[in-house]
């Protein structure tokens, strides 16, 4: 599925950590949704499922994705302790070169504006913003102070940590795809621009996606 510019709407995928089986599951819904484009936020590997897999969905479904910490730290075979951590050797050779032809962050021209694509916030694959970070946790985010300034970027869509979101603050709005990890409360968004929207699904047994939530792209508004 190749973009068009501008995006209207888009099928947004969280951190997939290598949930193949719900992956497929969320290319077939989202699809069914009749969005421009599938996106996906990193963190693809380090999961109890199948990593070649998960990479060859997004590599044969046409996905803008990007890299996230989990899939920096396999690439360079580090903080592989973790639980369910992918190792190189267990991919196959076209996974890690689909890997490895990431980058950090994508822009995408959008119906309301630019959009930046990336896992945390910007280059910082680590940074993030949360539902409960008040006003001083916010002016002290160095990323997203980083971002408000710049004033280039209409949208974020990222990911990093688990939770869903759509939180604006300032010019700039943040839509969190949460992910597919179970135990997580896992989920895919529908982000409508056109609409000034975004319907998060929640992945059901059996492969299925319910409607969760609707909500306004303009919601828990901050104004600096």
């Amino acid at each position: 599925m190749k973009p068009r510019a501008p995006l209207r709407r888009v099928g947004l995928v969280g951190d997939a950590h290598c949930q193949a089986g719900a992956l497929a599951s969320a290319v077939s819904f989202l699809r069914a949704q009749g969005v421009d484009a599938l996106l996906q936020v990193g963190d693809i590997l380090d999961g109890d499922g199948d990593a070649t897999r998960t990479c060859e969905l997004l590599e044969e479904h046409d996905f803008i994705a990007v890299a996230g910490n989990h899939d920096r730290w396999a690439l360079g075979d580090t903080i592989r302790d973790l639980p369910h951590a992918t190792r190189l050797a267990e991919l196959s050779d076209d996974a890690a070169r689909f890997l490895r032809s990431l980058p950090r962050t994508r822009e995408l021209e959008t119906a309301a504006g630019l959009a930046l694509l990336c896992h945390g916030l910007g280059e910082n694959d680590m940074a993030c913003v949360k539902a409960d970070d008040g006003a001083d946790r916010l002016a002290a985010n160095a990323e997203l102070q980083a971002l408000l300034a710049a004033g280039r970027h209409a949208w974020v869509l990222n990911g990093h940590t688990h939770e869903r979101l759509v939180r604006r603050v300032g010019s700039l709005t943040i839509v969190n795809a949460g992910t597919l990890l179970p135990g997580d409360s896992p989920c895919v968004a529908v982000v409508d621009f056109a609409a000034e929207s975004a319907a998060f699904f929640d992945w059901a047994e059996g492969g299925r996606f319910r409607p969760a939530e609707t909500v306004r792209l303009d919601s828990w508004a901050e104004v600096f």
